[in-house]
């Protein structure tokens, strides 16, 4: 089965995460297109509504006309141009957020098939505390953690104490 191809590991860390923070009972807008995560948190029992693929650097308007309680976004601020437009139009007053953090041993990243498959940021989590904070989000609880490879080198050495995931649940202030 294809399930072995998922990050498994990332997966189950957002999914206990979003246990930990938040309610079944709550609707969720999931920033994107429906995806193999997404489809996790429906099998989990929450209200999933995804975004349709628009550009929300440019149109905002799945954020400002969701009656959605809660807002995640998973691996999607670092494609953005402008985060900062996108945290401020988001009307739920919860935010799940979680970006892949810069690694100063790896350049950022972008794919050479994929126009849209690119990073514009590569965060720190001290960035992504203070871009929140200046959107009017307050920082509940925040984790990271590690994404080892199987492979051998320096860099798959480096990514075992690493950490390449940080995720923050976030009340509107």
């Amino acid at each position: 089965m294809y399930e072995k191809h998922f990050p498994s590991k990332r997966y189950r860390k957002t999914l206990a995460f979003l246990e930990a923070h938040i309610s079944k009972d709550k609707h969720i807008l999931d920033l994107g297109i429906s995806n193999p995560l997404s489809d996790r948190m429906t099998a989990h029992g929450y209200q999933v509504q995804n975004t349709s693929g628009e550009d929300l650097d440019i149109d905002q308007k799945s954020l400002t006309q969701s009656h959605a309680q809660v807002v995640t976004a998973f691996e999607i601020f670092e494609h953005l141009l402008n985060p900062f437009q996108v945290l401020q139009s988001i009307k739920a007053k919860e935010l799940l957020i979680s970006v892949p953090l810069r690694l100063w041993f790896s350049l950022a990243y972008r794919s050479k098939t994929d126009p849209w498959d690119r990073h514009y940021h590569e965060f720190e989590s001290w960035q992504l505390d203070w871009l929140l904070e200046k959107t009017g989000w307050t920082i509940v609880a925040r984790d990271q953690w590690t994404n080892p490879t199987k492979k051998i080198g320096i860099r798959p050495l480096l990514r075992l104490f690493t950490p390449r995931y940080y995720i923050v649940y976030a009340v509107k202030s």
